[in-house]
């Protein structure tokens, strides 16, 4: 992740300052502040501020007047059962502020989770890095043959230095001709004086999709938690996943309580339909259930056994 000298001295600036609060802070994620965790081959995530900690759940849960008067066990159990029965107002009143390096196309992934505030670099306003996300061998893999939107078996050999090449070039070349048609050198002056470049609005159309962008990205514990059950899923997209770990590992820091309730409760947990619950009764009462007399699709038979470790 190459952070130019000037970027390092502006972080080191901040994580020197410091100001007095009467706000709760978070000695774990107070360490972290500002650092940039480098993510991919060029992406990184940092925390910019914060408001809010696992006391600040518990407060707004039971609305009281200070950051609560019970004892920790009894605020983690608090914090569980909020988790638990899906009572999300609590987790709303903490917020964080997220700086984020990544590839164009695992940012329009992330956007999806509308429920955010967001500022991302302008193309219309600035020139994008040359800097493209390029996948390390073992995340080069074919389409899969069971799943429309995920991978299959890893390309080898030839074939995946081939696919490797033609990423780097394409990616060096679309490139080469933004900047051509830019027309513009370091500082912004013509390139070449006798020609007219083009509008950055309009040239960086020729960018691929592997190019890195960067925004700030602020939402609030519960929409964050509805991310990361998505996004840190095995089943999720590998390039954003590793974001989505990412921001687990910083959760862990902030509000440890709400984070292990979220492991138990929602990443490593599993929903059963009303079919899968009674099937699964039939089978606890010791019935022998198949498939066709089950009630339930193939597919949801399939994701129940799954579930159970029957396959």
């Amino acid at each position: 992740m190459p952070l130019t000298d000037t970027q390092r001295a502006d972080i080191e600036a901040l994580r020197a300052a410091a100001a007095p609060t009467r706000r709760p802070t978070v000695p774990a994620l107070e360490d972290m502040l500002f650092t940039a965790i480098p993510l991919l081959d060029h992406g990184f995530i940092r925390v910019v501020d914060y408001m809010g900690d696992d006391g600040a759940i518990v407060q707004a849960a039971r609305v009281s007047y200070g950051r609560g008067t019970r004892r920790v066990s009894e605020d983690a159990g608090l914090i569980r059962y909020l988790m638990r029965h899906r009572h999300s107002t609590p987790f709303e009143m903490c917020e964080i502020k997220f700086h984020v390096k990544l590839p164009i196309f695992v940012a329009r992934q992330w956007i999806r989770h509308r429920t955010a505030n967001v500022n991302e670099y302008s193309a219309r306003y600035s020139v994008l890095d040359r800097e493209f996300y390029i996948p390390a061998p073992a995340q080069l893999a074919a389409q899969s043959d069971i799943n429309r939107q995920g991978r299959g078996t890893v390309l080898q050999g030839a074939e995946a230095a081939e696919v490797l090449a033609l990423l780097r070039a394409d990616a060096a070349t679309c490139y080469d001709h933004y900047a051509h048609m830019l027309n513009e050198d370091a500082e912004g002056a013509p390139a070449d004086p006798a020609r007219q470049g083009l509008a950055r609005e309009l040239a960086r159309m020729n960018l691929t999709l592997n190019a890195y962008t960067q925004w700030y990205w602020k939402t609030d514990l519960h929409n964050l938690l509805h991310f990361c059950s998505l996004r840190a899923d095995t089943h999720a997209q590998y390039e954003i996943r590793v974001y989505a770990d990412a921001i687990l590992e910083i959760v862990r820091a902030w509000v440890p309580a709400a984070h292990a309730a979220f492991l138990d409760y929602r990443l490593g947990a599993a929903t059963f339909s009303a079919g899968m619950l009674s099937v699964l009764k039939r089978m606890l009462a010791g019935e022998a259930v198949a498939q066709d007399g089950s009630g339930i699709s193939k597919r949801e038979w399939s994701e129940m056994m799954g579930l159970l470790g029957k396959q």
